[in-house]
């Protein structure tokens, strides 16, 4: 898998994870959806969330080793919550989409990293 498919792979997994969490916010939710988030939504949101997030460092990790690889996730960390943060005030109804397809092909790299 080529460099850049790595990089994207781990972009898109954590956009989708801080969208996720920041989503959990019934402010955030409201916002995108017009009404508070039940319980179990808001749980289901925040564990997905961090899911994503957690399974975004495996990309990090092959690319650049370990140690470089857990800076480089912070990194992605950041960039994902810079997306999120600036796109929820100026698209909060497409903030949902993007961040399911995101996710969808964050997760379809993830599958293409273990079969290689």
């Amino acid at each position: 898998m080529s460099y850049a498919l790595v990089v994207l792979t781990a972009l898109g997994l954590c956009f989708a994870g801080m969208s996720a969490l920041s989503l959990t916010i019934d402010r955030h939710h409201k916002q995108v959806y017009g009404a508070d988030a039940p319980a179990r939504k808001r749980y289901l949101l925040h564990a997905g969330g961090t899911l994503l997030l957690a399974l975004a460092i495996v990309p990090c990790v092959l690319l650049w080793g370990s140690g470089a690889g857990f800076v480089a996730w912070i990194g992605m960390l950041t960039v994902g919550a810079l997306l999120a943060a600036g796109l929820l005030p100026y698209w909060p109804t497409r903030i949902a989409p993007l961040a399911a397809v995101a996710g969808a092909l964050g997760l379809v790299g993830i599958a293409g990293l273990a079969l290689t």
